[in-house]
């Protein structure tokens, strides 16, 4: 369905309105010096998962959403393993749409805390 996830290895594990969660894993072709995961893969995994919650909170009438704004946090750098993401809904309004997604190493470590506002696009 969204083909640059499908070309990360995304995948979307269980999707609901109230939390989205997924999964991606490790490999040399998405990281940056000695081996370590970039941080642009950690934040489309994100985006994502925040795009999945937002369209499956979309208001009546509401078409699709687009991300407005993203702020990441990047607490350990990640060398192996898969990646897992759970994504909430902090606020859903007519017009924005602000998700929270907990990325988690293989060990259930924190690895970055991505915050997104969604445009709602009629």
């Amino acid at each position: 369905m969204i083909p640059f996830a499908g070309h990360l290895g995304i995948e979307v594990s269980a999707a609901e309105p109230e939390e989205v969660r997924g999964g991606m894993d490790w490999a040399p072709e998405k990281c940056t010096a000695a081996g370590v995961l970039h941080g642009g893969a950690l934040m489309a995994f994100a985006d994502t998962l925040g795009g999945v919650s937002a369209f499956l909170n979309l208001p009546d009438g509401g078409g699709t959403t687009a991300t407005v704004e993203s702020k990441t946090n990047f607490f350990r750098a990640v060398r192996e393993g898969r990646l897992e993401g759970v994504t909430r809904p902090l606020h859903v309004g007519r017009s924005f749409i602000v998700v929270q997604t907990d990325v988690y190493d293989a060990k259930q470590r924190r690895v970055a805390q991505v915050t997104q506002t969604q445009a709602v696009i009629g």
